[in-house]
């Protein structure tokens, strides 16, 4: 493997090696979980927490549901191309500066978009916003898939997936509940003060990488890489993949509120953004999904996931606050369960330029996210919430199929571990 290649990371063993990996159970272990844990709740704090005031831009500025959803979809497509930049410079410049300038840039967005004086320049920054985030996410994986043992990539890689979940929480609930009671523009402020304390413990616990080597940033070599990764059948699999799980699993929550606040139920705002904290099993659930991954093989736990997802979207279908709770809670069971796996086997199976392997996935998995997004707005108001959840169990069916063929996929042969 030429060293000429964007992205290619050559891990020499790490028996007798100088510089060790990194293993469960060890202090530089629990430091690099509690950075990449505090990224996680940074990332989907920033990105997610205007989720649970769509009603409320639907009602302020006058917009249908599918055009309030242009607050998620925006930033989440602007930072699925991010993501393609933001790992050929991770290769450059080093994971950690990119990830340390990626969460304090999307913070300080957070606050200015506070202060939006329309929908219009409102929609810009949150672009902006989305952009900014790529380089956490782009170079976290591929951070971790370089310093941690195979051993112990399913749990670190899961931990940082459970700060994810998190965030997601936090921001959803805290912005739900602040809503109730102050202007969207003073709740959006306070979620942009959690991401800049959660982004201050990030870089005072982050070590600098010890395997990282620096590569030459050239087109060619970067066209090369990621062409590399998309002829591989397990890699592309997992890329679409991601596309259908977090396409589904965005538009649940993106639609959910509308679901709560509706005179079938009717919830009221910090209510329904209470019901948002069932994002504690999606915490849960990605550090011991991806830890039992890790002893019983990828390939036999990711399906169950989707099954699971299955359950809960039928669950959802009941005219009560009861189906809508349990519903949602095994959809997010279910969708970081998988989500954990997949990071971990895409940082297994792209043998070399594992930051652009990291970063088609996330392409996927945010480009994905805001697209069906959007979709889910017009089944919505086409269909209702039946034609929203068929929308989503469409995904959720092609996603299995995906996974029960990944299954029988031969494992590739590896230069650790």
């Amino acid at each position: 493997m030429s060293s000429s290649v964007i992205g290619s990371v050559t891990l020499p063993a790490p028996a007798g090696a100088a510089t060790p990996y990194i293993e469960r159970g060890t202090p530089d272990f629990l430091r690099i979980s509690i950075a990449l844990f505090c990224a996680g709740i940074a990332t989907f704090t920033l990105l997610y927490c205007v989720q649970p005031m769509l009603p409320v831009f639907s009602r302020d500025f006058g917009i249908s549901a599918a055009q309030a959803s242009l607050a998620i979809s925006l930033p989440s497509i602007a930072l699925a191309f991010g993501t393609l930049v933001a790992s050929a410079l991770s290769e450059s410049f080093g994971r950690k500066p990119l990830m340390v300038g990626s969460v304090f840039a999307s913070a300080g967005l957070t606050f200015v978009s506070a202060l939006a004086p329309n929908w219009e320049v409102f929609l810009l920054l949150r672009t902006l916003q989305g952009l900014a985030l790529a380089g956490l996410p782009a170079a976290a994986i591929a951070y971790l898939a370089e310093e941690v043992h195979p051993r112990s990539i399913g749990l670190a890689t899961g931990l940082y997936i459970s700060g994810n979940a998190l965030g997601g929480m936090a921001g959803r609930v805290g912005a739900g509940v602040l809503t109730e009671f102050v202007s969207w523009h003073v709740a959006l402020a306070g979620m942009g003060l959690l991401g800049l304390l959660t982004a201050v413990v990030f870089v005072m616990a982050l070590r600098q990488s010890r395997h990282f080597k620096p590569r030459e940033l050239r087109l060619g070599s970067l066209v090369q890489g990621f062409v590399t990764h998309l002829r591989e059948p397990g890699l592309r699999m997992l890329f679409i993949a991601g596309v259908l799980m977090m396409g589904g699993f965005v538009t649940m929550y993106n639609y959910i509120g509308y679901r709560l606040m509706s005179p079938e139920i009717g919830l009221s705002p910090g209510l329904a953004g209470m019901v948002y904290s069932v994002y504690l099993v999606g915490i849960v659930a990605s550090a011991s999904i991806g830890s039992l991954a890790d002893r019983l093989g990828r390939a036999r736990i990711f399906w169950m996931n989707i099954v699971v997802i299955l359950v809960g979207l039928g669950l959802s279908l009941l005219p009560s606050v009861f189906g809508a709770v349990a519903g949602l809670a095994l959809l997010t069971l279910g969708f970081f369960g998988a989500h954990a796996i997949a990071n971990a086997w895409v940082g297994r199976r792209a043998l070399q330029a594992k930051a652009q392997a990291a970063s088609l996935y996330l392409f996927a998995c945010y480009g994905g996210s805001g697209v069906l997004g959007t979709v889910g707005g017009w089944v919505l108001s086409g269909w209702g919430w039946a034609g929203v959840v068929g929308l989503i169990a469409t995904c959720m069916v092609a996603a299995l199929a995906l996974g029960l063929r990944l299954s029988r996929l031969k494992p590739l042969a590896q230069p650790v571990g």
